[in-house]
């Protein structure tokens, strides 16, 4: 009798190969789950920061217009005007670095300049090109 029932607890002690891969399903489901939801966030995440970004440089553009008497950059002299004197053009008699350096988006290319606007209500647009890096609706900019 006593050889019946460890046979029993041997075979009672142990997971079945059906439960493994329903547990391993659920472990891989609730990864995917967190993975789709981080991959979101970082998304918002970026779109904000292209916000921010935006932002700062629009204050830098009106430092730029007060010391050069309400003028800002051309469109040939672009955002390159924060951060490089100008050499041809409107040349600012009071320039200074408004940037040490030229921004990027989060998606790493070159903020966008035009002026004058088109479809700013202010006298330039400036705007990231988004995720894809080409001028579309999905576009992040001061408009």
């Amino acid at each position: 009798m006593k050889l019946s029932n460890q046979i029993k607890r041997k075979k009672q002690s142990g997971f079945t190969l059906v439960e493994l891969v329903v547990v391993m399903t659920i472990i891989v489901v609730l990864a995917g789950s967190g993975i789709f939801l981080v991959t979101g966030i970082i998304d918002d995440a970026r779109v904000q920061t292209a916000d921010n970004n935006l932002k700062a440089l629009d204050v830098a553009l009106k430092s730029y217009e007060r010391n050069n008497y309400g003028k800002p950059p051309t469109q040939e002299q672009g955002l390159a005007a924060l951060t490089e004197r100008p050499t041809s053009g409107n040349v600012p008699k009071r320039w200074r670095a408004y940037l040490e350096e030229p921004m990027l988006d989060p998606w790493g290319n070159e903020y966008q300049y035009r002026f004058p606007a088109q479809k700013s209500k202010r006298r330039y647009d400036i705007w990231s090109l988004g995720e894809d890096g080409v001028e579309s609706e999905d576009d992040i900019g001061n408009w």
